[in-house]
């Protein structure tokens, strides 16, 4: 039996590229610790992003390499998550509860984009991780017909306000405070005020994740939000046809100017399918939002297909990730908060909570 060594099993473990952080685990510093004893390996891998719909598919591609290699008498594997809190705009202040802000934005409406940002957050929830989502559509809010929840926010200060649970997740939305039929008829500063206020004044409870669902354009509330709020990466969702990617570039655009890393696209209706008999049809184009990342050298997260089911789903108040838990929609979505998670744990990480308070006393 010839002598194994760690640099032959982590030459086996760098031969897997991870499809989500699109490297292997070495070079994405995944591997904690390897051990050998008398050809026994015992491996401790933290990732940095929820994959409970992952692990045992990593475990079993690791187990087939490490295995192969000559000496090897036993394996154990340890396999954890543990999500930081990741580096933000310079000069904005971390948010109470939350690790990291995700901005979910579109250049132009209706591409699907609240849609995305709910069933987005209701994907990490599932893959294992403690997730919030805010509206920021003060004049169009929806998430509380998506979340099927329509309760006040609780007040224990007077002050500050408690999500709503809605699905498991932590939720605030400007349309929890008013009738679903109310105009906000608000000039810009009113807007931006109140934004400031619900991300600020809501009880966040020690979220791994902040969704924050966008209206579109590029006006007031997308530059109070780069200003003002801790975002640790952007999420843009486009459709394949040309106009609609004219204005998601320039969303792209307005995040690289406010250094808010752009973690990746998310292609909406790309393909149509028939509800009656299954044909799957590229009705408004093909490849545009492949296209649009390779230009910006982002990554495509995902492309979701044109499907009436996502929309009732929607609208009645249990998305697909609730209505449809392990259908072939939910395994895109989930493979889609996969790879946003795994893209922004390869960004750096936020060193500003290890630093000393100054004090200066008389």
């Amino acid at each position: 039996m010839s002598d194994l060594s760690r640099s032959q099993v982590e030459s086996a473990i760098s031969e897997y590229i991870d499809p989500w952080l699109e490297t292997d685990l070495l070079s994405a510093k995944c591997v904690k610790d390897i051990s050998i004893d008398d050809g026994k390996v015992n491996i401790k891998i933290v990732l940095g992003f929820p994959a409970a719909g992952y692990r045992q598919e990593l475990e079993q591609q690791l187990r087939q390499r490490i295995a192969a290699l000559e000496g090897v008498s036993g394996l154990e594997m340890e396999i954890a998550t543990r999500i930081i809190r990741h580096a933000v705009q310079k000069g904005v202040q971390p948010l109470k509860g939350v690790k990291n802000v995700i901005a979910v934005a579109s250049g132009k409406g209706g591409v699907g984009k609240s849609t995305t940002a709910v069933n987005l957050a209701l994907a990490l929830q599932a893959e294992g991780a403690r997730v919030g989502i805010m509206d920021a559509d003060i004049y169009g809010p929806s998430l509380p017909r998506m979340m099927g929840a329509s309760e006040k926010p609780e007040s224990k200060d007077g002050k500050s306000m408690e999500p709503v649970i809605a699905h498991g997740l932590q939720t605030i939305s400007i349309g929890y405070l008013i009738d679903e039929e109310t105009p906000m008829i608000w000039r810009g500063p009113m807007v931006t005020s109140a934004l400031q206020q619900l991300v600020n004044d809501t009880n966040w409870q020690d979220l791994d994740y902040l969704i924050i669902d966008l209206p579109p354009g590029t006006g007031d509330v997308q530059l109070t939000l780069a200003q003002k709020v801790p975002v640790s990466g952007a999420v843009i969702v486009t459709t394949p046809q040309d106009i609609a990617l004219l204005d998601a570039r320039k969303g792209l655009k307005m995040f690289e100017k406010v250094s808010v890393p752009v973690l990746g696209i998310v292609e909406n209706m790309s393909t149509h399918i028939c509800s009656q008999c299954g044909h799957e049809e590229h009705i408004f184009g093909e490849g545009g939002g492949k296209q649009m990342a390779e230009q910006h050298d982002v990554t495509l997260l995902g492309s979701l297909p044109l499907d009436i089911h996502i929309r009732e789903q929607a609208d009645s108040g249990n998305p697909t990730l609730v209505a449809d838990p392990e259908g072939r929609v939910s395994a895109i979505y989930r493979d889609m908060a996969r790879h946003t998670a795994a893209r922004l744990s390869l960004r750096p990480r936020d060193f500003s909570h290890k630093f000393p308070s100054i004090v200066v006393e008389k």
